[in-house]
């Protein structure tokens, strides 16, 4: 799976003395290690069904995860756009094994992804939770929230939500979540294989500004956390400030125990243990087959107040409901609107959706369904990609090469005798819509999502 790098720039020896003080470190296999290419991974989707990369090596920690021999050129495969699959570090998909391991009744949580973007673990907690568990996937940086809002769509789960703030909003939502991850800015070493600009622009400096941002981080969103929920605190950085450091400051400034799982020897996944007990899980180079990852978990126990929802009118839109209907599948929904377009809920998640649009700002709710447009309706992208909608919709199946036209917004040489909205489809997989006018077609596949890669071939 590792193919030999040609030049690989000088770890910094800094670096390499803060870990020799740890017991699993090994300096030569962590070297050699760095001399080869980053592994290729791929998760695939628990509910869009596909071939593609079904026999491929799987990743032990997760049962979706899949090693790839070689790194194709994603962006020339509709079914990446389609949501079959998500290009995920080998290392980061232990949270399914951990979440599984600790959480074994997911349905009905109220999960919080923090620090979200690009979307890598919201997509694997959404693949693993209940209908009725509302997921929360929130990015501070506005320009990293639409690849967010992207992958999240194109994954297609109704009850994961895009939220855009700042930590320390969510602790005015006190004791709301049942689980929050936080895979925390980091210093980024783990990374060194995958991006050599993160070698670049490390230095002891910024792991001492990362770890007292990633103190910051927690204390802002603690408060959000329920009594006996569970923090789940992950980072890329091999550096013990960043990763047993910060379990032990959380330990000191709060009521926490500790939660640890078995983990099978042959992974090749470093036990850890912070000077205050906590247990951590480290992945080396050398030793998992990933890249540098630290993650561990802990249990809150203080008992705090928690926030509670007042008396509301519902906001459900029977006539909009009613002439969107045949958009969506099986299933209780309330439709509201949201901005100047309108989005189907879980009508388990109606009372969420108050509560959260009075502290939050939601980038996305439920499925976008559109908006009218006189007798007829304007379908939002979104139905087209979502699990929730309508199996009778009408739907084009075409080639490959048809399906990357469509996200080129080309030609694809349709000669179509029915007239009004379908979705493109690839392998069974819906791409978005057009709309058919007998003459011609229009392409509805919003501008931003667009490829510009060449689609030739030469």
């Amino acid at each position: 799976m590792n193919d030999e790098r040609s030049f690989m720039p000088a770890l910094p020896e800094s670096l390499i003395d803060e870990l020799k003080k740890l017991d699993a470190f090994d300096e030569a296999a962590f070297r050699a290690a760095h001399e080869q290419s980053a592994i290729t991974s791929v998760r695939l989707h628990p509910r869009k069904q596909s071939d593609v990369f079904q026999t491929q090596q799987q990743v032990p920690w997760c049962i979706e995860g899949r090693y790839l021999e070689e790194r194709p050129v994603f962006t020339l495969d509709p079914l990446f756009h389609a949501g079959a699959y998500y290009v995920q570090e080998a290392s980061s998909m232990f949270l399914d094994y951990l979440v599984r391991q600790i959480c074994p009744d997911r349905d009905g949580l109220r999960v919080l992804d923090l620090c979200a973007a690009p979307g890598g673990k919201s997509t694997l907690l959404a693949s693993m939770l209940g209908e009725d568990a509302l997921l929360i996937s929130n990015e501070v940086i506005r320009t990293r929230v639409p690849v967010l809002e992207e992958n999240v769509v194109r994954w297609g789960f109704t009850n994961n939500w895009v939220t855009s703030n700042d930590p320390k909003d969510f602790g005015k939502l006190q004791g709301y979540f049942d689980l929050i991850v936080v895979d925390a800015p980091c210093s980024g070493s783990g990374l060194f294989r995958k991006d050599p600009m993160s070698l670049k622009e490390w230095s002891p400096a910024n792991v001492a500004l990362c770890s007292q941002r990633q103190q910051r981080i927690l204390a802002d969103v603690w408060p959000a956390l329920k009594e006996d929920g569970i923090l789940i605190y992950a980072t890329c950085s091999y550096s013990p400030q960043e990763d047993e450091a910060i379990f032990d400051w959380l330990a000191v400034h709060f009521e926490v125990s500790g939660i640890e799982t078995v983990v099978p020897e042959e992974w090749g996944i470093v036990r850890t243990q912070s000077d205050k007990g906590l247990t951590g899980y480290r992945f080396f180079p050398d030793k998992a087959d990933g890249e540098g990852f630290f993650i561990a978990a802990l249990r809150k126990k203080e008992a705090k107040p928690t926030i509670t929802s007042s008396k509301f009118k519902s906001q459900h839109d029977k006539r909009i409901a009613e002439q969107s209907a045949y958009l969506l599948g099986e299933g209780s929904f309330i439709v509201s609107a949201l901005r100047e377009e309108f989005v189907a809920l879980n009508s388990r998640h109606e009372t969420d959706f108050q509560l959260l649009q009075k502290h939050l700002y939601l980038r996305k709710a439920g499925v976008l369904l559109g908006s009218p447009a006189g007798r007829d309706w304007l379908p939002a992208h979104e139905v087209a990609l979502s699990l929730d909608r309508a199996a009778d919709l009408p739907v084009v199946h075409v080639t490959k090469e048809q399906a990357l036209r469509f996200l080129k917004k080309e030609d694809m040489g349709l000669n179509l005798r029915e007239k009004g909205w379908m979705i493109i489809a690839c392998e069974g997989l819906g791409l978005g819509w057009i709309k058919s006018l007998g003459n011609r077609i229009n392409n509805y596949l919003p501008k931003h999502w667009r490829i510009r890669m060449d689609i030739s071939g030469d």
